[in-house]
């Protein structure tokens, strides 16, 4: 499967932004998938999972009633919706896919990513 991530920018502290991922290839609706993000000098941090119905998800701590998953098979689609934005949410975030059973939140456990979107918080 080949993912696209696309809806990064600019956005002041308390803003909003959505993230779009498009997949193609392989049938979409039977991957899992997942959003992460990589801030400068860090490691790729897992941010949210989805699970292949859209039926359940599970996220971060750090973005835990802020941030929204969702899917659109229909539309081989997965989403981030991200509100009350703050300046350590700054990243690359990447969408990712794996075809387990598991729900998973290590990066390792995805060997499907797309190119990443750049999001930037101003305070």
């Amino acid at each position: 499967v080949q993912l696209q991530a696309s809806g990064g920018g600019l956005v002041q502290a308390g803003g909003s932004l959505r993230l779009s991922c498009a997949a193609s290839g392989r049938t979409f609706s039977s991957y899992r998938m997942g959003w992460f993000r990589q801030a400068p000098g860090k490691e790729r941090e897992f941010v949210a999972t989805i699970s292949v119905t859209g039926g359940r998800t599970y996220y971060s701590d750090s973005v835990k009633g802020r941030f929204t998953i969702s899917r659109d098979n229909a539309e081989s689609t997965v989403y981030l919706q991200m509100n009350s934005l703050k300046p350590e949410d700054t990243a690359v975030y990447y969408c990712a896919a794996h075809g387990s059973s598991w729900f998973s939140v290590s990066p390792a456990d995805y060997p499907y990513w797309g190119q990443g979107t750049l999001v930037t918080v101003s305070s």
